[in-house]
Parts: C-alpha cells; structure tokens; sequence
C-alpha cells in the first residue's frame, strides 16, 4: 500500500491532474502488482518560488512542468523501485508530456505497523490485512 504524494507548480487544470494520478497509479499496479483499489494519493500544487529542484550537478535543466513524487511504502525490492521509477518516468511522459528531467521520486519506508486505513487501527497487525 503505497501513499503517493505530488508536489508540482500550479496551472494544471483538473483533468491534467487527473491523467498524472491515473498514470502514476498503473505505474504503481505494475511495478508492486497491488491490487486496483490500493490506491492513495495527494498532490500538493504550489507557486514556482516554492519549489526549487536543481540538478545536483547532472547538468540538465528544469521546468515548471516538474513533479515530485514521494513514495511512503513499507519495504520494497530495489528491483521493483527501479521498475516503478522507470515505469512512472514512461507513464508521465506518454499521458502527461512530463519530460524526465522534470521528474524526481523519492522513497520512504515504514512497516506494516506504521499503517491505519480507518477506526484507529492498524489492520496489518490485526490480521484484516
């Protein structure tokens, strides 16, 4: 069950939001084979001087069309985080026109334990899930 949150400029229409989510969503039901309905997430639209991403001196350029995407999961394979980066960089780029050098991911792992999905409880330890 991974949480996806988004951090991008503001200026997308709702429908452009739309596609990035749904894109970002078959990249997640790929790489981590999770069910359809296991999906979670938030985008955060922010003005342009509050989002500085350089390039860590890889020497490309970016643009307002930048997403940055944190990804709050318990434990992954480093197999399946490259799959779903490369998987998402494909999706946003054909659905969204997003370039690759407009895309940064970020992972952050928890356990199982570190989830409730509703009523203040933690269901991967109950057994629910």
């Amino acid at each position: 069950m991974p949480l996806l949150t988004f951090d991008v400029i503001q200026g997308r229409s709702e429908a452009e939001i739309r596609t990035l989510l749904d894109a970002a969503h078959r990249a997640v039901v790929t790489a981590f084979k999770v069910p359809d309905r296991d999906r979670y997430q938030i985008v955060h639209e922010n003005k342009g001087y509050q989002m500085v991403f350089q390039d860590t001196g890889l020497g490309f350029a970016r643009t307002d069309n930048l997403v940055m995407v944190r990804v709050y999961t318990s434990p992954r394979s480093e197999e399946q985080k490259c799959l779903f980066m490369a998987e998402l960089a494909r999706e946003l780029l054909e659905s969204c026109g997003v370039q690759g050098t407009d895309l940064m991911i970020s992972f952050i792992t928890n356990s199982k334990g570190d989830w409730s999905f509703a009523d203040g409880e933690a269901q991967y330890l109950t057994g629910k899930l």
